[in-house]
């Protein structure tokens, strides 16, 4: 998997990424390479929830450029559910604004629970909005997608985890590297907690969910973005993304399907 982006600073910048597979996936080979100007940049490296592996450093006003690449072998045990995650993540947040859409998931969704409720919340999403990368909007959450009818794919894990913890099943938003995407990019998932364990939502069904790889876990696009910058605004230049398997995965969307 490879992670390339290129970024146009103007003025002092402190960064954070996260673009490495998570703690505990087994990460044979990897690299990443910072440059300013072609000048190379040291970075530090820091842990965030759930296993997070973040990338810290400052950089000098420049052309900045970005480039990850790891080899993951083999899959990772399923990830432990902690006392306080049906606490966190029943919790409304920044862009899943369950507090605000409690009555309408319970209109919409009646006498359903468990495995069939998540499933149908999921059949839900992807059957009410459309995949339009020109529909989303940075500060746009759950709320404002179910308005529109519209977004990518950050846009399908906040409104189903909205409607999730709207219903009382707790829900958190992933960041994967999925194969097979298309078109491919980094892609944003759901886990819903089912049956005592963490399962995998993609609303949107564009990748086998068996193939993906945990990048960052959290409330919202807040605590899972690939990359966050404070002290000056910063421009990207370009992105591009590349996940690729070893073998071709299907998906059932009934399935329940636990993240590697």
């Amino acid at each position: 998997m490879r992670s390339s982006l290129t970024f146009e600073v103007s003025d002092p910048t402190a960064f954070v990424l996260a673009l490495a597979p998570a703690e505990g996936i087994p990460v044979s080979v990897e690299s990443l390479r910072v440059t300013i100007d072609g000048d190379p940049v040291e970075t530090r490296p820091a842990s965030d929830g759930h296993g997070t592996r973040l990338a810290l450093f400052e950089t000098v006003p420049g052309i900045l450029q970005l480039d990850y690449a790891a080899t993951v072998v083999g899959r990772a045990a399923p990830v432990a559910v902690e006392p306080v995650d049906a606490i966190v993540y029943l919790r409304p947040s920044r862009y899943v604004q369950s507090d605000v859409l409690t009555s309408f998931a319970r209109d919409t969704f009646p006498g359903r629970d468990g495995a069939a409720l998540v499933r149908a919340v999921a059949d839900w999403v992807h059957d009410r909005l459309d995949y339009r990368a020109e529909a989303t909007s940075p500060t746009g959450g759950a709320v404002e997608t179910l308005e529109l009818g519209a977004g990518v794919c950050r846009d399908y894990a906040h409104l189903t985890a909205a409607l999730l913890r709207a219903l009382d099943v707790p829900a958190r938003l992933v960041s994967v590297y999925a194969p097979q995407l298309e078109p491919m990019d980094l892609h944003a998932v759901v886990e819903a907690l089912v049956e005592g364990r963490w399962v995998a939502v993609d609303s949107t069904r564009l990748a086998p969910r068996a193939a993906m790889v945990r990048i960052a876990t959290g409330r919202d696009a807040t605590d899972t973005a690939f990359e966050t910058n404070t002290l000056a605004d910063v421009t990207l230049l370009s992105m591009a993304v590349a996940a690729n398997a070893d073998e071709t995965f299907t998906d059932d969307p009934d399935a329940l399907v636990e993240l590697s």
